[in-house]
C-alpha cells in the first residue's frame, strides 16, 4: 500500500522558514508527480507546488513564487518543501501528494490519487 507521511509542521512566527518533509513508500518514486497542497480553515485545498515525474518541471502558486521551493531525492523517496518569508495567510494544513497517472500537473485535487495525514502550519504575525 502506498503511503505518504508528512513531517516538519510547526508554529512560526511571520518571517521564519519551515521545512516539509514527505517519505513516500512506493516503489517506482520517480514515476510519480509529486505535489504539495495547503487547506486553510474554511477553504478549498490550493495546490502550492508540484514537481512533473519526468521532465522535473516545477509549478508554483503565485502565492508562494519565490518564497517556496520545491525538491525531491528520488534515492531516498523523499519530497521535500522549503518556506522561507513566511506569512500569517500560509496558515493552513500542508498535504503531500503523488500522481502515477497524468501526462501534466495537476492543480485539482482529484488529479492525485495519494495523499499524506496532512501537517498543520500555524504563523503568527
Amino acid at each position: 500500500q502506498v503511503q505518504l507521511v508528512e513531517s516538519g509542521g510547526g508554529l512560526v512566527q511571520a518571517g521564519d522558514s519551515l521545512r516539509f518533509s514527505c517519505a513516500a513508500s512506493m516503489s517506482g518514486f520517480i514515476h510519480y508527480t509529486m505535489a504539495w497542497f495547503r487547506q486553510a480553515p474554511g477553504k478549498e485545498h490550493e495546490l502550492v507546488s508540484a514537481m512533473h515525474r519526468t521532465c522535473g518541471s516545477i509549478y508554483y502558486s503565485d502565492s508562494v513564487q519565490g518564497r517556496f521551493t520545491i525538491s525531491r531525492d528520488n534515492a531516498k523517496n523523499m519530497l521535500y518543501l522549503q518556506m522561507n518569508s513566511l506569512e500569517p495567510e500560509d496558515t493552513a494544513v500542508y498535504y503531500c501528494a503523488a500522481d502515477r497517472h497524468n501526462l501534466y500537473i495537476g492543480s485539482r485535487p482529484t488529479d492525485y490519487d495519494t495523499w499524506g495525514q496532512g501537517t498543520q502550519v500555524t504563523v503568527s504575525s
